[in-house]
């Protein structure tokens, strides 16, 4: 009986060529995340995992790393992933329940920096791949997995990532299905570790995860290829009490970028809190009220968004990214959040603490979610003159329900560009766009990003 990683692997292998609209949104979302990894080259999470192998970084290893200089493929993955999503700026993909680019971009990119012999379009093509295979495992395990407490983004994208990274490498069917086996008994992440540096190198994990599984089945180790469904396999283990598996697994004829797409973060900040920020903006920007007009806010939202958000009063930026109060708040003093909103010092400015306290946060119960994928987030707010309004939200700003326009994307990343000290004169978007269809990724982008970081 086929296995439901070769299943996957069959269905990648399949899949040999991707619709104009598919491909324009991975290389969105390829530059998009590359934007990420450039703002956070300066946090202290990649800082700290480049110092810990300093000694493996030097001029003349053989793939960019985003920090500085070059090193092994593993771990150039492990300091970009690092990088990709310290800032909780990279998108979100909801069939894995993770941040899929910030595995999946280093990952590749990390291989593909490493020798001429891959191109822009091959870059694209492992990453429709390694985005179809999140989705694929995604299916069997979400949301009971992710409400559980497993990091999907480290979990899921790391198995989803390891066969984008097999499909870049060119590895057959077998091999792709052996390197998500291997790649499933690397997976780990644990959503308790919100708020901390521990986050964002869950993505680094996967992503060094994903290039050493997929190298390890180039060179014929491999695993069970029953490891999904198995006994003592990953949905029993981590799938959780409600998790369906992989019976009905199936793909449409159209790729999963196009039937649900990503979101492309707008706000800085953990996107459990971007459902009610654009709900709040939306009155705001109706009714006209200010900040200190507002008596109370209520909002409610999804249990795992609930359990996302622990940190009322945070004490740092890092707790302030995990903070619907801290979020909220802003968002509605300044019309919006940006990456300056997230500094030591503007995450403990005191005038914003009154604020705060007017803000509650409640979810949905088990039972209001049974069998529901998604609910709307809700926001109601109370005025000192009496006057109360109400909204709601099923998307996100960035999704493809409601997309960022061009002016959005490439204010985004020129925010990223500026927030680590450099400048678009040595680089533009549209430049960096262009390497997803050059003859070779690391001629046309590793020259451009280490000329780039070399610029005062």
């Amino acid at each position: 009986m086929t296995t439901v990683l070769e299943k996957i692997a069959g269905q990648l292998v399949s899949r040999t060529s991707f619709s104009a609209v598919a491909i324009e949104r991975a290389e969105d979302a390829i530059v998009d995340t590359i934007g990420c990894m450039i703002a956070g080259v300066i946090d202290a999470a990649p800082l700290s995992v480049a110092a810990a192998f300093c000694d493996e970084i030097t001029e003349s290893g053989s793939s960019l790393v985003f920090t500085g200089g070059r090193a092994s493929r593993s771990i150039a993955a492990l300091i970009n992933g690092t990088a990709a999503h310290c800032l909780d700026f990279d998108d979100n993909f909801h069939p894995a329940r993770a941040h899929a680019s910030a595995v999946l971009v280093p990952a590749l990119l990390s291989v593909a920096t490493s020798s001429n012999e891959f191109s822009g379009h091959m870059l694209v093509r492992a990453y429709l791949a390694g985005l179809e295979a999140q989705a694929s495992i995604g299916f069997g395990v979400i949301p009971s997995h992710y409400n559980r407490g497993w990091h999907g983004t480290s979990t899921i994208g790391g198995i989803g990532a390891a066969a984008g990274v097999a499909v870049l490498l060119g590895l057959d069917e077998a091999q792709i299905a052996n390197a998500m086996s291997l790649a499933t008994s690397m997976a780990s992440g644990l959503k308790g570790q919100f708020g901390t540096g521990a986050k964002p190198f869950h993505a680094g994990i996967a992503a060094r995860n994903a290039v050493e599984a997929a190298l390890l089945a180039q060179s014929d180790l491999g695993g069970r290829l029953d490891i999904l469904e198995r006994p003592q396999g990953f949905l029993d283990l981590f799938g959780g009490n409600e998790a369906t598996g992989w019976a009905d697994l199936s793909w449409n004829e159209e790729h999963i970028i196009e039937t649900r797409g990503l979101v492309t973060k707008l706000h800085p900040c953990c996107a459990s809190t971007h459902r009610a920020i654009d709900a709040a903006l939306d009155l705001r920007r109706k009714h006209g009220f200010s900040l200190d007009d507002i008596e109370r806010i209520e909002t409610k939202v999804g249990r795992s968004a609930f359990d996302n958000l622990p940190y009322v009063d945070p004490s740092d930026e890092m707790q302030a990214r995990f903070s619907m109060q801290y979020c909220l708040a802003v968002a509605l003093s300044g019309g919006g959040l940006s990456l300056r909103d997230f500094t030591p010092q503007a995450a403990t400015r005191p005038g914003l603490r009154v604020h705060m306290s007017k803000i509650t946060m409640n979810s949905y119960s088990a039972e209001e979610e049974r069998g529901v994928e998604r609910l709307p987030h809700q926001v109601h707010i109370s005025l000192k003159d009496g006057r109360r309004f109400s909204t709601e939200r099923l998307h996100a700003k960035g999704s493809i329900a409601a997309p960022l326009n061009d002016g959005q994307k490439l204010a985004k990343f020129e925010d990223c560009v500026r927030w680590a000290g450099l400048s678009t004169v040595h680089i533009t978007h549209s430049e960096l766009k262009a390497i997803c269809s050059g003859k070779s990724v690391r001629a046309a982008g590793d020259d451009m990003l280490q000329a780039f970081f070399r610029s005062p």
